[in-house]
């Protein structure tokens, strides 16, 4: 359990840092340049489906999703 506790706290981790990361470029204006922009809007949107289908998928959950959307 030290492992799956140490595994969850890291991704949250991970992800705080990447929103504070989002926050500090809104801050200095990166939003400005479009091809910075958007090729960091495409990787926080494939982060976060990696992330979805990692915890979905191997519990084979994906079809109750699905119908509950």
């Amino acid at each position: 359990w030290t492992m799956q506790n140490l595994h969850a706290i890291g991704a949250s981790m991970f992800f705080i840092c990447i929103y504070i990361h989002i926050a500090r470029g809104m801050y200095y204006g990166s939003y400005l340049n479009k091809n910075v922009w958007l090729s960091g809007t495409t990787l926080l949107i494939i982060l976060m489906a990696t992330a979805f289908f990692g915890y979905v998928l191997p519990w084979g959950q994906m079809s109750f999703w699905g119908a509950a959307v």
